[in-house]
C-alpha cells in the first residue's frame, strides 16, 4: 500500500522524478531547494527525502551522492500522471503513415516503427491470432509398423493431415473409438479452443489413467500443432535501448546483463510474446514498472501498453524502456497509436 504523501512530500519527490527522468544524475536536496519553488532550506529538502526513503519511494546509490527513485517511487509518478492527464488524440498524419502499404502485417510494422522513433524506446505492436476455423472432425488410421495418419478436417475447408509415430502398434478399432471420442468432445470449437482445452485434459493426470482417452488426446493435440494460428509479434528500436541503458550512470553496471536478456527475448519472439501476453490480459492501458513484472526477465524495464481493436479480436502496441523512461511521453505515444491503429484497422 502506497504511503500517504504531503502535499511537500509529493511535489518533491515528483520534481526529483521528473529531474532523474531527464539528466539520469542522482538528484542532490541543494538543487531540489534551489529548483522544487517550494520555498524551503536544503536541511527541509533532506529531512523531505529521508522520510521519502524510509517509505521505499527513493534511495541513494552512493553515500555522498543524491537520491534516485525506486520502482514504488516511479508508480506514485507515473499514477499522478494518469490522474491528470487529458486522453491523447492521434497525431496528425500517424494514421495516413500506417496506412502507407496495404497488409495488416505492413501496417502493424509501421505502428512498432512509428512507436520507436517518438517514444525513442523498444515500439512493439502484438497482433492477435487470426479467427480459427472450427473443428469438424478428426480420424486416425493405422500405417505400417507404429505410424498413425491423424486427419483433421475444420469449416472452410481446412484439412490437414500429419503422420505421428506411437509407442505401440494400434489396431484400427482402438483408433476408431479414439477419434470417436475425440469428436463427441471437441467438435465444434475453433481449432486454437480444441487444442487448448486438449492440452488441459492431458494436465489433469487422473484422465490419463485411461489408455484410450490418453492416446487419443495425444494423436489430436499432435494433429492441431500446425494448424492453430498464432500471434505476431512486431518488434523495433533496440538500437534506443542501447543508448539509454548505456547514458543511465547509475544502472551502468547492470547494463550489459540487462540487455542481453531483452535482446534474446527480442530475438526469439515467441518468449516475448509469451512474456507480454501475462501482463496484457486487460484492455485499454497497461503501465508495468520495475519489479512489478512477474518475469525476472523484465525486471531492469518498464513497460507501457494499449489495446487496439481489430474486428473482433483484440491486439496490442506498447514502448518497453528502462525504468528511467519518459513516461509522459510514453503514455501520449502509445494511446494515441492504439486509436490510430484501431481507425486504420477499420479500413482494411
Amino acid at each position: 500500500m502506497m504511503p500517504d504523501l504531503t502535499d511537500r512530500q509529493r511535489r518533491i519527490l515528483g520534481r526529483l522524478v521528473a529531474e532523474y527522468i531527464e539528466q539520469g544524475e542522482p538528484v542532490s536536496s541543494s538543487w531540489l531547494a534551489e529548483h522544487s519553488a517550494l520555498g524551503v532550506s536544503s536541511a527541509t529538502v533532506r529531512n523531505i527525502l529521508a522520510r521519502l526513503e524510509e517509505f521505499g519511494l527513493v534511495r541513494q546509490p552512493h553515500t555522498s551522492a543524491g537520491r534516485v527513485p525506486t520502482d514504488s517511487g516511479y508508480r506514485l509518478y507515473v499514477d499522478w500522471l494518469l490522474e491528470s492527464r487529458k486522453r491523447a488524440r492521434p497525431a496528425p498524419g500517424v494514421e495516413a503513415r500506417l496506412r502507407r502499404h496495404g497488409t495488416v502485417n505492413d501496417l502493424l510494422e509501421n505502428a512498432s516503427q512509428e512507436l520507436s522513433r517518438t517514444s525513442h524506446h523498444v515500439g512493439f505492436a502484438l497482433a492477435p491470432a487470426a479467427p480459427s476455423a472450427r473443428l469438424r472432425h478428426v480420424d486416425f488410421a493405422a500405417l505400417d509398423g507404429h505410424r498413425v495418419l491423424v486427419i483433421v478436417v475444420a469449416t472452410g475447408g481446412v484439412v490437414a493431415h500429419r503422420v505421428i509415430d506411437t509407442d505401440d502398434r494400434p489396431d484400427a478399432d482402438a483408433l476408431a473409438a479414439a477419434a470417436n471420442y475425440i469428436n463427441r468432445e471437441f467438435a465444434g470449437l475453433t481449432l486454437h479452443e480444441a487444442r487448448n482445452a486438449i492440452l488441459e485434459h492431458m494436465r489433469q493426470e487422473r484422465m490419463l489413467y485411461d489408455a484410450l482417452m490418453a492416446r487419443a488426446l495425444r494423436l489430436a493435440q499432435a494433429g492441431l500443432d500446425d494448424l492453430v494460428p498464432e500471434e505476431t509479434l512486431h518488434v523495433q528500436g533496440a538500437g534506443y535501448l542501447v543508448e539509454e541503458l548505456l547514458g543511465d550512470s547509475t544502472e551502468r553496471e547492470h547494463t550489459l546483463e540487462t540487455l542481453r536478456a531483452l535482446l534474446h527475448m527480442i530475438e526469439e519472439k515467441h518468449r516475448l510474446i509469451d512474456l507480454l501476453a501475462r501482463c496484457l490480459d486487460t484492455p485499454g492501458l497497461t503501465i508495468v514498472i520495475g519489479s512489478e513484472h512477474a518475469s525476472p526477465d523484465l525486471r531492469a524495464f518498464s513497460l507501457v501498453a494499449s489495446t487496439f481493436s481489430e474486428g473482433a479480436q483484440t491486439g496490442t502496441v506498447g514502448v518497453i524502456g528502462p525504468t528511467r523512461m519518459r513516461y509522459q511521453r510514453a503514455i501520449s505515444a502509445v494511446d494515441s497509436m492504439s486509436q490510430a491503429l484501431t481507425k486504420a484497422l477499420e479500413g482494411q
